[in-house]
């Protein structure tokens, strides 16, 4: 099973916020999900994510894979692969 950090849409139309999950990579992006681990909202000045560092690191120890714009978001929260 490939597993992946991504995000998954909440919210209306045209004000969504995300909330950063472990997923099966063969699931839908807004479907079954294993575990949350944090928040993204695009829509604050600045942009504001919320990351539980200790889940986070523990998915990517297992060999969890982030998606571009989650390896960003970890990027600035001070997580490293």
């Amino acid at each position: 099973m490939a597993v992946k950090i991504r995000l998954r849409r909440m919210g209306k139309k045209k004000a969504p916020f995300y909330r950063i999950v472990v997923a099966d990579s063969r699931d839908k992006r807004d479907g079954r999900f294993i575990e949350e681990i944090g928040t993204y909202d695009p829509n604050s000045d600045p942009s504001t994510f919320k990351v539980n560092e200790e889940s986070a690191k523990k998915w990517l120890s297992v060999g969890a894979q982030p998606t571009d714009t989650v390896a960003k978001i970890f990027k600035l929260a001070g997580i490293e692969k």
